[in-house]
């Protein structure tokens, strides 16, 4: 998903993501989830000095989008309301509030792109419970 960071706010949000605090909430609501592979932040090249405006959120998960979007709500509400903060024309918030709403806006924000998998029928359960 694409962000388009607010102009003035891009050390505000690198801040943010990288307290202590708030990286443990964001880990914590990504393993309660459950259905996460992998999911980092990535700022666009030039991001730090004012250049870009482009933060990304890449997120590989299990299931659909909706039941994806809903449990991210239900475990990160409150985080993503904060990031959501910084971004120009957020969607309503708080997105636990508006959460077809949120969904609409993220697919609107979303790059499709493809993905490969060397094991696509191993979901995040079936690997914790294995391991």
């Amino acid at each position: 998903m694409r962000l388009t960071i607010t102009k003035g706010k891009n050390l505000e949000i690198i801040g943010y993501l990288a307290d202590p605090e708030n990286s443990k909430a964001i880990n914590n609501g990504l393993n309660a989830v459950g259905t996460v592979h992998f999911a980092r932040f990535l700022p666009d090249s030039g991001f730090l000095l004012g250049n870009s405006q482009t933060l990304w959120v890449l997120t590989e998960y299990d299931g659909t989008f909706d039941q994806y979007i809903q449990d991210f709500v239900n475990q990160m509400g409150p985080v993503f309301d904060k990031l959501l903060s910084f971004v120009v024309d957020p969607p309503p918030l708080p997105v636990e509030s508006h959460i077809e709403a949120f969904e609409k806006w993220v697919d609107a924000h979303n790059e499709k792109s493809n993905l490969y998998s060397a094991y696509p029928t191993l979901t995040v359960q079936t690997i914790l419970n294995n391991s």
